[in-house]
């Protein structure tokens, strides 16, 4: 299965946050078996989001969003989405009573009989999903997440991202498989094993150099069987330790 991540919002771009969605969904993905494609990270441009969501879903397998949804002036996501579908904007009715909730809670009110009214809040400009997709509801903040066909959106707050994703994890899934090691060795003595290995095995292998650590190895393929023969070839030729 092979999938995109596109983060989404101007201050990722600015530096203002650092990109952790991006880095923990591919790690998720990866220990799923999944393969990343692509990363990208584009501002809170509707129709570059747009774009970039109807290019990829036509060679990928699945596509994930973060950031960029919600009821404020940047929050274009769910307009994108929308849009890359050719689908309307519309209020789930569960989850705008959620919406209702999360910010009745929120003001110390009382969910069960406050009004959106009462609020004064644009509820639905929070609860707003594309037509046809299958609403998210997030246990962890206001904002709602969505699936339609193979995107899936989720908020940028990573607690939120997370919480969301747990919710659709076992929709993903792959053959992928990857065997980790550790040596003392410097990255360039290792360069004949390691383009041995390459042309031995059905396997890739990335060379993961560290000032303070052991340097590590991690050899990939869509084989188990592979993957530690592999590891055993290169164990013959580089002095592979357990991580300390």
């Amino acid at each position: 299965m092979e999938v995109a991540i596109l983060t989404v919002g101007d201050e990722v771009l600015a530096g203002d946050i650092a990109n952790t969605n991006a880095q923990w969904l591919a790690a998720r993905l990866t220990d799923s078996g999944a393969t990343v494609d692509r990363i990208l990270t584009i501002p809170d441009d509707r129709d570059r989001i747009a774009a970039t969501i109807s290019e990829w879903t036509t060679t990928l397998d699945a596509v994930i969003v973060t950031g960029g949804l919600g009821g404020t002036h940047d929050d274009v996501t769910a307009d994108a989405l929308a849009d890359a579908f050719d689908r309307e904007l519309v209020v789930d009715e569960a989850v705008r009573q959620d919406v209702i909730e999360t910010v009745a809670a929120y003001r110390d009110l009382d969910p069960e009989t406050v009004t959106a009214e009462e609020l004064d809040f644009d509820v639905d400009a929070w609860a707003a999903l594309p037509a046809g997709s299958r609403p998210l509801r997030n246990p962890e903040g206001l904002c709602p997440g969505c699936v339609l066909e193979s995107v899936y959106a989720f908020p940028g707050v990573p607690a939120e991202m997370q919480a969301l994703f747990e919710q659709v994890a076992a929709e993903f899934d792959g053959e992928t498989i990857s065997r980790v090691a550790y040596t003392p060795q410097p990255e360039g003595t290792m360069a004949e094993a390691i383009d041995g290995v390459r042309e031995h095995f059905d396997v890739t292998i990335g060379s993961y150099p560290a000032m303070e650590r052991r340097n590590r190895l991690k050899v990939t393929g869509t084989d188990p069987a592979t993957v530690d023969a592999a590891l055993e070839w290169l164990a013959e030729r580089i002095d592979l330790v357990a991580e300390e």
